[in-house]
């Protein structure tokens, strides 16, 4: 794939609701850091898996690009990380942005930034929430 066409399918595959689709765009031995939470994800099983505990935790999670550029191998996405945390008041949209490092048409290595500060103060939620494990 293209640079555009791993931006456009990466924001689809968050938006969308079979996790595997995110896993299919990275390479077998990738990396996957949500810095927001501080947590990293090895290879296309553990982000698959991340995807679908995202979903189970947030309502309607959707990625909007505002704008990406790429240099080499390294893509820059600027957007917006949405959704509603189940159980929260209400929805949140916060800043988003991701770097993502390419290797033959894939994705090697995503960097996500946001801030969770912003997520669960848009939510309604105290700084120190935490899900349940139910």
């Amino acid at each position: 794939m293209n640079p555009d066409q791993i931006v456009t399918a990466w924001a689809a595959a968050w938006s969308g609701t079979d996790p595997a689709a995110l896993g299919a765009l990275f390479t077998p031995n990738a990396t996957y850091t949500d810095q927001g939470i501080g947590i990293t994800m090895t290879g296309r099983d553990q982000i698959s898996g991340w995807k679908a505990r995202t979903d189970a935790k947030i309502e309607d999670v959707r990625v909007t690009v505002i704008r990406a550029s790429h240099c080499g191998d390294r893509l820059t996405v600027e957007g917006v990380y949405a959704g509603h945390i189940k159980g929260a008041p209400t929805p949140f949209a916060v800043p988003l942005v991701t770097l993502l490092d390419l290797e033959n048409g894939e994705i090697a290595r995503d960097q996500d930034f946001y801030s969770l500060n912003a997520v669960f103060a848009q939510s309604g939620l105290p700084a120190d929430w935490y899900p349940s494990a139910a």
